[in-house]
């Protein structure tokens, strides 16, 4: 905030319906101790350094003392009332309340070095209080005085925006913490996945040899799903954060509360493949009311009853902005107790600003999905697509290079992943016999790729390409394609030995 505003609310009184003056939040005592406290003992500022701001003073020339102060110590000089006074002398606000004299006044006011941080906590508190005012009547104005274009949605969006960003400011902020802590938080870790039902740490996924290569989706991961288009990857991601929702059903410590932002996909769309995937009756009948009997019928019901139970929450909002997202899972987190994120898929989702390519706005949706599952301590699974230099290649296993924007993806990513049928290809590479070519050539090459595609059919590889605290493999699955299921598979491996 300018200092034009801050003398504005600094001189600003407010009037109560029983017609009592009231003053904004302050504590003028805090900040003459803190400020003396500083003069006295420039060691001071390093206890606030790192939450302390100059507008978070209530009294404006309070705050360009600090900020003086500040860059005096910054360079390494001394900070005292002999140092300050040359920067003061002709400032009107200082001459007003004392001049030279008020910087003694404040050495003098400095009850106790050892509370300096305390001060400055209150400081902070108070300023957020009278932002937090500020904020209300602003929203409060919006309402009554909106413009043409700006919905009621659009204000709660913005007002949820901002209160996100004040919280951020009265964050605790980070640093350093001892050994011993994070080490103690890693043997939780540990504890907790010995005493579990197949010793996984992070949320299961339902598919054991996947479990058993990630040991579950862990806490603060980005878990980026990549694969080209019909590959499954909504298939899979819809299977996992629905298996992750199930379990939260049967026992409320596994599992996880699930919000899913589908950003391509409405949520009648999702909910169908789910019924589909659960009742066992392709979704496309499901949506023409193929139905084969009553009994069908009854069990279609029934999975629909059993799956509205399930905890998993979907958003269908298209463009979504990763802030937007970022307000919308903090609500969840914060309503629902959210424990996963899947995102579907990372190339729809706006940057907060617009940058000059592709590349650099890509950079700042995957830094935002890293920094929200940090922040809500929590995984976050994004679909990615690929490229097409896939397509070119003839060996058409995906690769980290065929990432779009590869470089920012695979980068802030702890975990990649790429899903791939080769089922899907040699469909679409059935020999076609030539006017030219004899039927014995013929029905050789036909019969080879028919073995191929006979061993292929059903089958889908998820291929985990990095895992930043663990081993890459990759590991087989089976693929129902008209409910978009995915099933454990039993074989240890079915790529041809030739894949390293």
């Amino acid at each position: 905030m300018d200092s034009a505003a801050s003398t504005i609310a600094y001189q600003k009184e407010r009037q109560n319906q029983e017609g009592e003056y009231r003053t904004l939040p302050q504590n003028i005592d805090a900040e003459q101790a803190l400020l003396g406290a500083l003069l006295i003992d420039n060691d001071a500022y390093d206890k606030v350094s790192t939450f302390l701001e100059p507008d978070h003073f209530y009294v404006p020339v309070h705050g360009r003392l600090y900020e003086a102060a500040r860059a005096l110590i910054q360079r390494g000089q001394v900070a005292t009332p002999v140092t300050l006074k040359a920067y003061f002398a002709s400032d009107k606000a200082l001459v007003d309340i004392g001049g030279a004299d008020y910087l003694e006044r404040l050495v003098s006011s400095a009850v106790s070095l050892v509370h300096s941080e305390d001060y400055g906590r209150v400081i902070v508190d108070l300023s957020l209080r009278r932002d937090l005012i500020r904020l209300g009547e602003a929203v409060m104005e919006r309402g009554y005085d909106p413009a043409i274009d700006d919905t009621a949605i659009d204000q709660i969006e913005a007002a949820e925006g901002d209160l996100y960003q004040m919280a951020e400011t009265g964050a605790p902020e980070g640093g350093f913490q001892p050994f011993g802590e994070s080490l103690e938080a890693a043997l939780q870790v540990a504890e907790h996945a010995y005493k579990r039902d197949g010793q996984l740490s992070g949320i299961a996924t339902d598919f054991v040899d996947l479990d058993n290569l990630l040991g579950g989706l862990h806490k603060s991961d980005l878990i980026v799903l990549a694969g080209r288009p019909s590959m499954g990857k909504t298939a899979l991601a819809t299977n996992v954060a629905f298996n992750a929702a199930r379990t939260r059903v049967a026992d409320s410590k596994a599992g996880a509360v699930v919000g899913f932002f589908s950003l391509e996909m409405s949520s009648e769309q999702l909910a169908m493949r789910i019924l589909a995937e659960e009742s066992g009756i392709r979704s496309d009948y499901i949506r023409r009311g193929k139905i084969k009997d009553d009994d069908e019928f009854v069990g279609l019901v029934r999975a629909g009853q059993e799956l509205s139970r399930v905890p998993l929450f979907i958003d269908d909002t298209p463009a979504l902005s990763v802030p937007q997202l970022r307000t919308r899972a903090r609500r969840l987190k914060r309503t629902q107790g959210l424990s996963l994120v899947v995102v579907d898929y990372l190339q729809l989702l706006r940057p907060q600003n617009k940058a000059e390519n592709r590349v650099q706005e890509i950079s700042q949706i995957t830094q935002g999905l890293k920094a929200l599952a940090k922040e809500l301590d929590l995984p976050v699974l994004a679909l990615s697509q690929l490229s097409r230099a896939v397509e070119l290649r003839e060996d058409k296993r995906p690769q980290l290079s065929d990432l779009r924007e590869s470089g920012t993806i695979e980068q802030d990513s702890d975990v990649v992943m790429f899903i791939y049928r080769e089922e899907y290809y040699l469909e679409r590479s059935e020999p076609q016999q030539r006017a030219d070519e004899s039927g014995d050539r013929f029905n050789e090459r036909y019969s080879r790729w028919q073995e191929r595609y006979e061993k292929a059919a059903g089958l889908a590889d998820v291929i985990v390409a990095k895992q930043r605290h663990g081993p890459i493999g990759r590991v087989g699955l089976r693929f129902n394609p008209e409910t978009t299921r995915f099933h454990t598979y039993a074989a240890a491996s079915h790529l041809p030995d030739s894949m390293d």
